[in-house]
């Protein structure tokens, strides 16, 4: 008997220690699936984690895309387009003769989440605070802003420190968004990036290390959630996003999935398991060149690159056609886009690049030779590297060669400014939707030569280090041009030197993608790539 009754423990020990375990990154049994439940919440999976929910400090998409559910901002957009609208605002502002001085109206019986009241006062509040805080996004107001006042309860003027034409659009950033002035206080460094107090639909509830849970702000101005809540899982990977999204244990999923993930819910969603709702995006895909690096010093080898580049087959082979090839820095959501790479050097062009790099002084015996660095946190990266390397050395001759090369995500985004990678491959979340955000911060230089490059400015930040004082002139005209015409034809101008230079190469423009369960409705994603959760039921 005692024998039997030590075999039996064995084997129970054994039992329980074997046995699978949840994963505490998938938050839902699938057994009882987010979409069983009948509490009118809305359970959203996401693998991006926010780093703060300080608007004031926000600067990541994680971050912005849960202030922006969570607040409102002077401005806003109609999901699908680029234009502005009034949100807190009554109407667009006015704008002094000189271009300097906008008086805003502003909306009156609206509260914040801890019951003050909202005026002229608390926007200005916000606005110094977003300025005087020195947050990772405070130059978005800092280089314009130079003085913001309430003129009385219910107006506000700002004063610029030079024209700039796109200023709306910029109030209609996430970080701007008014928040308490009893809940915050002003002052470098003074954050509070575990509260949210603003004036939103939602206010947080909980927040936690794998999950969120926003509820509905019983005092909000305008028109109610079509929920009764959000809860967002952080999923710890993809796979793990892909995982929990199959097993109903969320109700939508978005970002990040893996292209093949991407194709695999598609294929599911034609088939009626689930639905798949895609949008084109605002974020584009590129390649910088740091014209302080032999030999991208010489404009031929970046010409040369500009022209082997295969967009058609990176789309296939790499992003499963998710993308759409791009061929300006400014993507296609704008009129003023021009597609001057693909007229001037067009997809895999050998035979040109291999004339510019002859021309050059480049051949066989003396190649040139180029470093293409990216973040090591992304996959899609890694595959368009090799595919480019892979093209380079069975279509340049030896004339040509690319040496791949990774480095994990936070020290390559620090270095890069520092000029220590020749070409890196990247991508942009526009801070707002103007085409100005896709033109200023690549190629302005506030300091600089053409013998040394940028020292000081925006192609330093991205680390290409171009220069040229005939592109910063033409930037300050675009600002300052209120008329769109007009600015359209700068912005062309613009282009056309860009495409002449190659301090950058662009060469995907995204498709956004999200995925939601049968039966619920109405899952919008705004032009700055935030899904909404307003109006989401189910």
């Amino acid at each position: 008997m005692t024998q039997f009754l030590s075999l039996f423990c064995l084997c129970l020990l054994l039992v329980v220690s074997c046995a699978p375990r949840q994963q505490t990154s998938t938050p839902n049994n699938p057994a009882t699936p987010a979409t069983s439940t009948g509490d009118g919440r809305i359970t959203i999976g996401t693998t991006s984690k926010p780093r703060t929910l300080d608007p004031a400090d926000a600067y990541e998409l994680a971050s912005l895309g849960l202030v922006f559910n969570m607040s409102d901002r002077l401005y806003t957009y109609e999901p699908g387009s680029t234009e502005i609208k009034p949100q807190l605002a009554t109407a667009l502002p006015k704008v002094s003769a000189d271009g300097l001085t906008y008086t805003i109206p502003l909306r009156q019986g609206v509260v914040f989440h801890d019951g003050t009241p909202f005026n002229a006062e608390a926007m200005a509040f916000t606005i110094k605070r977003f300025i005087e805080n020195k947050g990772k996004p405070s130059f978005l107001l800092a280089d314009i802003v130079d003085s913001v006042k309430a003129a009385s309860e219910n107006e506000l003027t700002i004063k610029l420190k030079k024209p700039f034409a796109a200023f709306p659009s910029l109030l209609a950033f996430s970080g701007v968004c008014p928040v308490s002035p009893k809940a915050y206080e002003i002052g470098a460094g003074k954050f509070k990036p575990g509260t949210f107090v603003g004036t939103g639909p939602y206010k947080l509830a909980q927040y936690g290390t794998d999950s969120l849970r926003l509820d509905v702000f019983d005092k909000y101005w305008g028109e109610k959630p079509a929920n009764q809540g959000i809860n967002v899982q952080i999923q710890s990977s993809p796979v793990n996003l892909f995982n929990a999204f199959r097993t109903g244990a969320v109700d939508v999923a978005y970002l990040s999935l893996q292209p093949d993930q991407i194709r695999n819910l598609e294929e599911g969603a034609k088939k009626g398991d689930w639905q798949a709702i895609s949008a084109q995006g605002s974020v584009v895909s590129y390649m910088v060149l740091n014209r302080n690096q032999k030999p991208l010093d010489k404009p031929e080898v970046r010409q040369a690159i500009a022209s082997l580049i295969d967009r058609p087959l990176l789309n296939q082979r790499v992003l499963f056609n998710q993308a759409d090839p791009l061929y300006s820095m400014i993507p296609t959501t704008f009129n003023v886009s021009a597609p001057l790479f693909k007229d001037k050097y067009g997809d895999a062009n050998f035979d040109k690049a291999k004339q510019l790099l002859t021309g050059a002084g480049f051949s066989k015996e003396n190649p040139a030779k180029v470093q293409v660095w990216y973040p090591s946190s992304s996959a899609t990266r890694s595959l368009v590297a090799q595919t480019l390397k892979s093209l380079v050395d069975q279509k340049m001759d030896g004339i040509l060669q690319f040496e791949i090369s990774t480095v994990e995500g936070a020290t390559f985004f620090k270095d890069i400014s520092k000029g220590l990678y020749p070409a890196a491959l990247l991508d942009w979340y526009p801070d707002f939707l103007d085409p100005d955000n896709y033109v200023q911060p690549f190629l302005s230089c506030q300091k600089g030569s053409v013998a040394k490059g940028c020292e000081d400015g925006g192609s330093q930040t991205q680390g290409s280090f171009y220069y040229n004082e005939a592109i910063n002139k033409l930037i300050d005209q675009q600002r300052k041009e209120q008329k769109p015409e007009a600015r359209k034809q700068i912005f062309t101008q613009i282009q056309e030197q860009v495409t002449n230079d190659v301090p950058y190469i662009p060469l995907w423009q995204n498709k956004d993608y999200v995925f939601a369960q049968k039966g619920v409705s109405n899952v919008q994603l705004d032009p700055t790539q935030n899904l909404v959760y307003k109006p989401i039921k189910k």
